[in-house]
C-alpha cells in the first residue's frame, strides 16, 4: 500500500479532489421546494420554481449541477406557508375594543426577488406580520362590532387578503386567504356595557316596530270602517224604509235586550218609537 501511495500519489489526491468536486457540484432539488442559484452575491438562476396548475414530475425538480465553491444554493419552500398573528385589540368604528385573533396563508411565487428583498422565509414572515397587523386594524375600525357577525365579514377579509396581497407581492409572495379565528369583546365591564348597550338597542327597536304596527293597523282599520260606512251608506240609500227599519232594529236590541237593572220603560201604543212593531200601513 505504501509503495502504491508513493508511485501513485497524485493521481490518488486528484481523483479524491474530483470526487469532491463532482458531489459538491450536484444538487437535489425535491419537489416541495424551489432553489435559487446564488453566484458572487447575485441571483443566477432558479431550479424548480413554482409554476401553478403544474403537475408532479413535470416543475423540474430533481438533480441539478452547480460550479462548487463559485456558486451556493438557497433552498425557498414550494408550499403553502402559515402567517399567525398575534392576538391584538382592534377598535371598531362603534368604539368597540375587539380581541382579534387572525392568520394568513401565502406562498413564495417569485424567488429571486424574495432573496433580494427578505434574504429568507422567515423574514418574509416578519416583514408581513405587521402589515397583516396595520391592514386589519384599518378595516376593521371601518366596521362595527355587529357587521363582523354577519355576511359583511367574507367582505372585510377579502379587502384584507387584497391589501395584504399588494404589500406581500414586494417580497416575491402571494396571499392565498386571510381569516379571522376570533372577534371577542375584553372581559369585564366593556363586555356587559357592550351587552347592555346591544339590548337596549334590540328592546327600543323592539318598541319602534310595535308603534308602527299600531299605526298600521289603525290606518287599516279607519279605512275598513270607512269603507264599510260607505257600503252600508250604498246600500241603504237604494231602500230608505229598510234602513230605518235596521236601524230601529238595533235600537230596539240595545234598548230592551242590553238593558241592565229592572227598570220598566212605560210607552203608549201609538208611540212613534215602536211603529216598527205595528207594521207598514
Amino acid at each position: 500500500m505504501e509503495r502504491i501511495w508513493e508511485n501513485h500519489k497524485l493521481s490518488i489526491i486528484a481523483a479524491v479532489v474530483l470526487v469532491i468536486a463532482l458531489m459538491s457540484s450536484i444538487v437535489v432539488v425535491p419537489e416541495t421546494q424551489q432553489a435559487v442559484v446564488i453566484r458572487t452575491g447575485e441571483p443566477v438562476r432558479v431550479i424548480n420554481r413554482f409554476k401553478p396548475n403544474t403537475d408532479y414530475g413535470k416543475t423540474g425538480a430533481g438533480m441539478v449541477l452547480r460550479i462548487p465553491f463559485l456558486e451556493r444554493v438557497q433552498r425557498i419552500d414550494k408550499r403553502v406557508l402559515d402567517l399567525d398573528m398575534q392576538r391584538q385589540q382592534v377598535l371598531s368604528s362603534d368604539q368597540q375594543r375587539l380581541q382579534v385573533d387572525a392568520f394568513a396563508r401565502f406562498r413564495i411565487i417569485d424567488p429571486v426577488l424574495m432573496v433580494q428583498q427578505a434574504g429568507t422565509t422567515e423574514n418574509v414572515r416578519a416583514q408581513l406580520e405587521p402589515i397583516l397587523i396595520s391592514v386589519l386594524r384599518q378595516e376593521l375600525g371601518r366596521r362595527t362590532f355587529a357587521s363582523m357577525l354577519t355576511a359583511e365579514r367574507g367582505s372585510a377579509m377579502s379587502n384584507i387578503r387584497n391589501n395584504l396581497d399588494t404589500q406581500a407581492r414586494k417580497y416575491g409572495a402571494q396571499i392565498i386567504d386571510v381569516r379571522i379565528k376570533r372577534t371577542d369583546l375584553p372581559e369585564g365591564t366593556p363586555l356587559e356595557s357592550a351587552y347592555t348597550r346591544m339590548e337596549t338597542d334590540r328592546q327600543r327597536e323592539a318598541a319602534t316596530i310595535r308603534a308602527q304596527g299600531r299605526k298600521s293597523a289603525q290606518i287599516i282599520r279607519a279605512d275598513a270602517e270607512a269603507e264599510a260606512a260607505k257600503t252600508y251608506a250604498a246600500a241603504f240609500g237604494k231602500d230608505p224604509k229598510f234602513y230605518d227599519f235596521y236601524r230601529a232594529m238595533q235600537s230596539y236590541v240595545t234598548t230592551f235586550e242590553n238593558g241592565e237593572g229592572e227598570s220598566s220603560i212605560i210607552l203608549s201604543p201609538d208611540n212613534e218609537y215602536l211603529k216598527q212593531f205595528r207594521g207598514q200601513r
